[in-house]
């Protein structure tokens, strides 16, 4: 599946389900207080950064091999 190796569609995925969850399952949470509720939103969005950083630079080092044994 060639698709899913860019990481902006990735994390663009991610990010759409992610919003999706959020969208539906926070506001129907009475047990958790609004800085509990902002605090996982910040922590998801800080883990795709992460996560899109990291597969960034996994998609250059395989360019480098690429371009190296050519």
């Amino acid at each position: 599946m060639r698709f899913f190796r860019n990481p902006n569609t990735t994390v663009a995925i991610l990010a759409i389900y992610t919003a999706a969850a959020y969208a539906y399952l926070i506001p129907r949470n009475n047990e958790m207080s609004d800085t509990e509720k902002w605090v996982t939103v910040g922590v998801s969005v800080v883990v795709l950064a992460i996560l899109w950083v990291l597969m960034r630079k996994r998609e250059k080092l395989r360019r480098e091999r690429e371009n190296d044994s050519k």
